[in-house]
């Protein structure tokens, strides 16, 4: 029975001469709207064939709407998506679906809330891409395939990502804000604002800024896709999660935080698992990050902001993620190395396969912090972590206060500047000779703003603070 998606008030639809879109027979086609500009048109249900979002329209996300049939959503630059917030609309590009938005500094594509009134963190559900890239998980008995949190799955599989394909590709995400955006659909089983999973290395993201997310910014469940350019402004959870056997590497992030907003599972720049058990199951989460400033909630040592923040990055439950060449501003704890759950993450301490090289503490009253293993304890102590870190091979620095880092304003919520002072010991001492880092950009300076050129300036224009 064909049946007809409206918009969600009949003075809505007088309003602003909205379209509809028309499901026949569970196959979905988007009605294309007559000429002229400004037309409101909603999205629902699922989508099997190719379809362009134009600029000249607003388009609303009602409920969870599911790219499917391998078919493309293409978006030009300068659209504007609003999630629905009473029926928390989302977007899930599933498995051999595409997104194609390719925004531009002074067009970037936006992805928000359809409040009427203040829009606020949580008001949708946020973006997922599924992905045939490789995880460790397994779902129903099947090995390296996933479903993904937040209630996304259906009788179809349209929520689940995986497979053996780390080429494979999703898209493309570049100059792409996404706001307001994450739900909790139950604990520990959240919608993020930008959700990926076994996406591939053939997929393009790129200066994407989230901001006031519900729960984390960005969640990698296992893939191999390679990032740069991401902000993630106000997070209330993590910043950078990676999970499943992510395998990819992220150049060039901006954190900042808000000290009052935090979450209660305590609130991180990056938070790292190989999997929920700290199993040995391959693929093994090591993720690859370099040049990140994450600003955390304490401009001061004496700063009192929310009790629910943690550290800049835990590492934990046998992950090996790495981070290079990045500065941490301001965080209760800089480094936790938590062995306390799984197989010991400081196992890949020994092994050399987790790495932390050439990255500045700043103003964290407590650097670097180790939690052992209570089962299998493999002999290393906080005071053993803490000599790993400052190894001078490794060429990281610890330094008392914020200000000794010399950046310009970081914790200015109403005027802020990210960037480092020209004396400040992140504009050099960046290194690159490591393994690991192969294919990534060379530059000089540590974190993700350089103080002079293009790389100063590449989170302006197009962004939102």
């Amino acid at each position: 029975m064909k049946q007809f998606l409206i918009l969600l008030s009949a003075a809505a639809l007088f309003a602003t001469g909205c379209r509809k879109i028309e499901v026949d027979g569970g196959s979905t086609t988007v009605i294309n709207p007559p000429s002229g500009a400004g037309q409101t048109i909603v999205l629902e249900g699922k989508i099997s064939s190719d379809t362009v979002l134009r600029a000249t329209n607003t388009y609303i996300l009602k409920g969870l709407v599911y790219m499917v049939n391998n078919a493309s959503m293409t978006i030009e630059a300068g659209t504007v998506i609003k999630g629905d917030i009473i029926t928390v609309g989302g977007l899930v590009i599933t498995r051999g679906a595409k997104i194609m938005a390719r925004g531009s500094v002074d067009k970037p594509i936006v992805f928000t809330s359809n409040s009427s009134s203040t829009p606020r963190s949580g008001d949708w559900a946020g973006i997922v891409l599924l992905g045939k890239a490789p995880a460790n998980s397994s779902f129903n008995g099947m090995a390296g395939v996933g479903e993904i949190e937040g209630g996304i799955n259906d009788a179809d599989g349209n929520g689940l990502y995986g497979g053996t394909n780390a080429a494979d590709n999703s898209g493309v995400l570049s100059y792409v804000r996404i706001e307001y955006a994450g739900y909790a659909f139950l604990p520990d089983k959240e919608i993020n604002s930008l959700t990926m999973g076994g996406v591939g290395n053939g997929t393009t993201i790129d200066h994407i800024q989230v901001s006031y997310a519900k729960d984390d910014a960005y969640e990698w469940f296992g893939g191999t896709v390679n990032c740069s350019y991401l902000i993630a402004y106000k997070t209330q959870d993590d910043d950078f999660d990676t999970d499943n056997g992510f395998s990819g590497k992220v150049q060039f992030g901006l954190v900042v935080r808000d000290s009052l907003i935090a979450d209660i599972s305590k609130s991180e720049a990056f938070e790292s698992d190989n999997d929920a058990n700290g199993s040995t199951t391959a693929p093994i989460t090591h993720a690859i990050f370099s040049n990140i400033t994450a600003i955390g909630p304490m401009a001061t040592l004496n700063n009192t902001g929310s009790s629910l923040f943690l550290a800049a990055a835990q590492i934990r439950r046998n992950s090996k993620t790495s981070i290079y060449n990045s500065v941490f501003l301001g965080w209760p704890v800089g480094i936790l190395i938590d062995a306390s759950k799984g197989t010991p993450t400081d196992l890949h301490i020994n092994d050399s396969t987790l790495r932390i090289r050439n990255c500045i503490i700043a103003g964290c009253p407590v650097p670097v912090s180790y939690a052992a293993s209570t089962t299998s304890p493999t002999g290393a102590t906080l005071s053993s972590i803490q000599d790993w870190f400052i190894n001078p091979y490794f060429g990281n620095s610890i330094l008392p206060t914020v200000d000794e880092a010399k950046f310009i304003n970081p914790f200015n919520y109403s005027s802020p500047d990210f960037g480092p002072f020209g004396t400040s010991p992140a504009v050099s001492g960046a290194s690159f000779s490591d393994p690991g880092l192969e294919g990534l950009s060379v530059v000089t300076f540590r974190g993700a703003i350089a103080p002079a050129g293009p790389d100063a300036v590449w989170h302006k224009g197009w962004t939102k603070f």
